[in-house]
């Protein structure tokens, strides 16, 4: 069950969406994530979808890069047995090619196909690659709002200048921006140092935290004697996991004080910074796990020791 403590306005809009929202890259993706239905199947998707209802989540973030259209599809075909309203959010890629602005609408109509809807919730520009940070482009979103295709747009991996760029120009056209989506975490808190995080909360742009488990570091099960496999592997050397310790140590801590698990105190940790995060979750167990960062907070002293233990040397 949704409390009032766990809805949050979408940006300026009317929209309201649980503070704990599920991202869906693993859905399908072979590259990054190693789907091949053996180490997580169909079957383990779909009861992620479930109980990510059951635990109070009222929406979805996909993309249409996401397994190349599975994840689309996933939620596609999940959604017809919701037993209540979920709100879904998607993405455009700008692919090098993509230089009309018609290519916009044409991506976004192939994806409600695919995602059985006749509109989203909330349409994002993926990365501002070639032209797709330019006014003349981003102002393709507010056509896709008026087209009654998406009913809010945002940006994704938008640094401040180009935020506040792509704010101005749709304020001009009547259209909010919604959100920012950007990589945050305990892990990474580079939006807190470069300003986007002030600008975003100052213009209510709602900065959706993606990777806010930082890939599993944030869970307590990796460290130097239990590295990340696969590709995170690289993404944290032994050097970086030793500078980690103390703040998996403290997020350890922090947990069972609350009962809670590290990786709820993290995903928290976003919340109390005023951001929503989208934990990734393959299958039941995870999905379970991330919801419980709704429904109670850190205390003040909690987050700020947090801060500390996490600010660490670029």
């Amino acid at each position: 069950m949704k409390n009032s403590q766990d809805l949050v306005p979408l940006g300026k809009t009317d929209i309201m969406i649980t503070t704990v929202g599920v991202g869906t890259w693993a859905w399908g993706d072979r590259l990054f994530w190693g789907y091949n239905g053996s180490s997580y199947d169909d079957a383990d998707i779909r009861e992620a979808f479930e109980v990510s209802l059951e635990n109070g989540a009222n929406w979805f973030d996909t993309a249409e890069v996401y397994g190349m259209g599975k994840s689309e599809g996933f939620l596609g075909k999940f959604l017809p047995s919701a037993s209540e309203e979920v709100l879904v959010a998607t993405k455009f890629f700008p692919f090098p090619w993509r230089v009309r602005k018609k290519a916009m609408f044409r991506a976004l109509k192939k994806s409600l196909k695919r995602l059985q809807l006749n509109r989203v919730d909330l349409y994002q520009i993926h990365t501002p690659l070639g032209w797709w940070s330019k006014p003349k482009y981003v102002s393709t979103l507010a056509d896709a709002v008026r087209a009654g295709l998406t009913r809010a747009v945002g940006v994704s991996n938008f640094n401040t200048e180009k935020t506040k760029l792509a704010n101005e120009t749709l304020q001009a056209e009547g259209v909010p921006l919604a959100s920012n989506q950007v990589e945050y975490s305990l892990f990474d808190r580079s939006i807190e140092k470069n300003g986007l995080l002030d600008y975003c909360l100052e213009n209510d742009i709602t900065v959706i935290a993606y990777s806010p488990l930082a890939k599993g570091m944030a869970t307590g099960k990796y460290g130097l004697e239990n590295p990340p496999p696969g590709p995170r592997k690289r993404l944290y050397p032994p050097e970086k996991l030793q500078q980690f310790e103390p703040l998996i140590t403290l997020l350890k801590k922090i947990g069972a004080e609350h009962g809670k698990t590290p990786a709820q105190v993290a995903l928290n940790w976003t919340i109390c910074k005023g951001t929503v995060p989208i934990p990734g979750a393959k299958n039941a167990k995870q999905a379970a796990e991330n919801l419980g960062a709704m429904g109670w907070r850190l205390k003040p002293e909690e987050v700020i020791a947090l801060d500390e233990a996490s600010d660490l040397p670029d």
